[in-house]
């Protein structure tokens, strides 16, 4: 797996590499939360530090199942968040089994770029 953080396209893209573990499941949103966990160790191998959480629980007016990637602390004026753009449509691991690829939203909540 390979995850790419496009910030001036606002994007964060998964893409998929032969031997990869299989990402499904729809109770709890499992396929998507373990697709989630892998884009953060990911990321956090690669010197970031993210932790993966449900998004109501930070206060954002989201359904309690949905979950993002979001830095722990700011870090020269930036702490990133991922996100699932189309949750309501499809789950990211459904589009990554499809396609090979998926895009996140990239969002800097310190600065408030929505």
């Amino acid at each position: 797996m390979k995850v790419y953080l496009l910030p001036e396209q606002y994007q964060c893209l998964v893409v998929r590499e032969d031997g990869d573990p299989v990402f499904s499941g729809v109770r709890n949103a499992k396929g998507e939360s373990r697709l989630l966990y892998h884009v953060k160790q990911y990321l956090n191998q690669h010197g970031y530090d993210f932790i993966k959480k449900r998004m109501w629980r930070d206060g954002h007016l989201v359904d309690d199942m949905q979950q993002y990637l979001r830095e722990r602390k700011n870090v020269d004026d930036r702490m990133y968040a991922i996100y699932n753009t189309f949750w309501q449509i499809e789950g990211a691991d459904e589009r990554l089994r499809r396609d090979g690829r998926v895009e996140f939203g990239l969002t800097n909540l310190w600065r408030g770029d929505v």
